[in-house]
C-alpha cells in the first residue's frame, strides 16, 4: 500500500518552476532520502508532501488524503496528527518547556477538553520524559525552549515524534546543528521513534544514507535526475548530480562504498563515519 503518490506535479513562484514531478510512488514503511545541491527542490518537495504548499498543478494524496481537498475538511486535524515533522524552522513553542513542547506532539491522541487545556495524564508525561531522555535532554525537560541550543532544539524536535506516533516522517536535514556523535545519534533516534512510519529525509551529508535510507531521490534544478537503492547510489553518481567537482568541500563519498572501513555498516572504525560525514559542506 502507498503512502504517497504523486502524478504531475509542478510548483511554480511567478514564472520560475522550483519542482516538477511526472510520477512519484512511496510504499508504507519504506525509508527514503533525497539529496541534490540547494534550491534542488528538496525543501520544497517536502513542504508539499507535508501540506505547506500547495502545489501549483498535478495531484498529490497522502496518507489516502488528497491534498487538494478544502482545508476546512474535518479530517484535516486526524490527518495532520498522522504527519510527523523535523524542519529547518523547527516548529518550537519558545516559551514553553522542552517537556511541555514534547507533550505537543500527543496532543493528536487527545481529544475534546483535554487537548485544549493541555491537561495531560501522568503516563503521557512519564512517556515526555522516556523521550527527552532518549535524545540526550534528560537534563533539560524544566528549561524554556529559547534557551536551549539550536542542536538540542534539534533533539527536541526528533523527541516530539516519539509521543506523535506518526505514520509519516519527514525530516529536514535532522542532523543539522549537531557534532558529529550526536549526528549519528540522531539516525538512531529516528530509526526508534518512527516504529516503522514511512520516512522521508532530506540528507546533506551523504556519508548518512545508509543510516537513514534504504531508496534515495536524486534532485537537480526541481527536476527528478535518479531514483535509486541506496547501495546503488555511489559517489560517482552524487558528483554527477552535484555538477562536476560541486562536491569539492562535501563529506567524503567514499564513505558510501560498502568496501570501505568506514562506511556505516562496516564492523570497524565505525565512528569515522560520522566524522568524515559531518563536515561542513
Amino acid at each position: 500500500m502507498h503512502t504517497i503518490h504523486i502524478r504531475e506535479l509542478a510548483v511554480k513562484a511567478g514564472a520560475r518552476t522550483l519542482l516538477r514531478l511526472d510520477e512519484l510512488t512511496i510504499m508504507a514503511g519504506e525509508r527514503v532520502a533525497i539529496v541534490g545541491h540547494n534550491g534542488a527542490g528538496k525543501s520544497t518537495l517536502l513542504r508539499v508532501i507535508g501540506g505547506l504548499l500547495a502545489p501549483t498543478e498535478g495531484e498529490v494524496s497522502v496518507l489516502g488524503r488528497n491534498l487538494q481537498q478544502s482545508v476546512s475538511d474535518p479530517t484535516l486535524r486526524v490527518w495532520r496528527s498522522q504527519v510527523g515533522q523535523v524542519m529547518q524552522g523547527l516548529h518550537m513553542v519558545a516559551r514553553l518547556s522542552a517537556r511541555e513542547n514534547v507533550l505537543i506532539g500527543a496532543l493528536g491522541r487527545l481529544s475534546g477538553w483535554r487537548s485544549w487545556s493541555r491537561l495531560y495524564p501522568a503516563a503521557l508525561v512519564a512517556e515526555a520524559d522516556e523521550a527527552l531522555a532518549l535524545v540526550g535532554l534528560q537534563d533539560r525537560c524544566d528549561t524554556r525552549t529559547d534557551r536551549l541550543s539550536g542542536g538540542e532544539r534539534q533533539k527536541l524536535s526528533i523527541a516530539r515524534l516519539y509521543l506523535q506516533r506518526p505514520r509519516l516522517i519527514l525530516a529536514d536535514e535532522p542532523t543539522a546543528n549537531l557534532d558529529p556523535a550526536a549526528a549519528a545519534d540522531a539516525c538512531r533516534w529516528l530509526g526508534s521513534v518512527a516504529r516503522g512510519a514511512t520516512q522521508i529525509t532530506v540528507v546533506h551529508q551523504p556519508a548518512l544514507l545508509p543510516l537513514l535510507a534504504d531508496r534515495v531521490i536524486g534532485l537537480r534544478d526541481g527536476a527528478l535526475v535518479f531514483d535509486l537503492p541506496t547501495n546503488d547510489v555511489d559517489p560517482a553518481r552524487l558528483d554527477a548530480l552535484y555538477e562536476s567537482g560541486a562536491l569539492g568541500n562535501s563529506p567524503n563519498l567514499d564513505a558510501l562504498s560498502p568496501f570501505s572501513s568506514s562506511h556505516p555498516q562496516a564492523t570497524t572504525r565505525r565512528p569515522s563515519v560520522c566524522t568524515a560525514a559531518c563536515q561542513p559542506g
